[in-house]
Parts: C-alpha cells; structure tokens; sequence
C-alpha cells in the first residue's frame, strides 16, 4: 500500500508559480507511472500531467503544456510539480496519483492510489 502526501498549495497572484511536492511512504514509487490531476469548483477530475516510472517519458494537458513540468525523484519517493505563469483557470486541488499502467493520459479510474491533494487558488 502506497500513501501519498502532497503539499505546496497556496494562494498566489496570476503569473506567479508554485511548486507542488508529492511524498510517497510505504513502496518505492519506482515501480509506478505516476500523475498529477486537478478538480476544480463545480468540476470533475482532469488529468494534468503523467511522468513514467523512470522519468524518461512525460505527458501533460494541452491547458498546461509549456507552463507546468512534472518531474520525480525515485531516490527520494517523491514526485513534483512545477507550474508557471499561473492562471485564474488553474485554481483548483490538486492530486497526486500513481497506477501500474503506462504512461500517457491517465484517467482517474486508472489510478490505483491517491494522495489527500492540495488546494492551488490563483487570484487576479
């Protein structure tokens, strides 16, 4: 059993960035394609970004692409999200996810694990 904590969250002004961390306790996350979503208010779930299990591959949303960069430490069991030039749309919490399938677009019923999340709210 995998748990998943993630942190980093905060309130920040549009344009600014935030870096989400992912600690993982209990396996070693190597063995797993790790993702990041996000729900926002009144929304369901949506994939943000995927990273493989041995980083060498990464997927992301077309609403993030170029501004966020998933990254993970397998050393270190954790995972991170790195967003920039953030947006009002961006608002939202956050999850941490990992699953035994390859790496591409995840889908939430994909995901085998998940952490609590971590609220993101981006003011103008």
């Amino acid at each position: 059993q995998v748990q998943l904590v993630e942190s980093g969250g905060g309130l920040v002004q549009a344009g600014d960035s935030l870096r989400l961390s992912c600690a993982a306790s209990g396996r070693t996350l190597s063995s797993y394609t790790m993702d990041w979503f996000r729900q926002g208010p009144g929304k369901g779930r949506e994939f943000v970004a995927a990273i493989s299990r041995s980083a060498d591959s990464t997927y992301y949303a077309d609403s993030v692409k170029g501004r966020f960069t998933i990254s993970r430490d397998n050393a270190k069991n954790m995972v991170y999200l790195q967003m920039n030039s953030l947006k009002l749309e961006d608002t939202a919490r956050y999850y941490c996810a990992g699953s035994n399938i390859a790496v591409g677009v995840g889908a939430p019923e994909d995901m085998d694990f998940w952490g609590q999340g971590t609220q993101v709210t981006v003011s103008s």
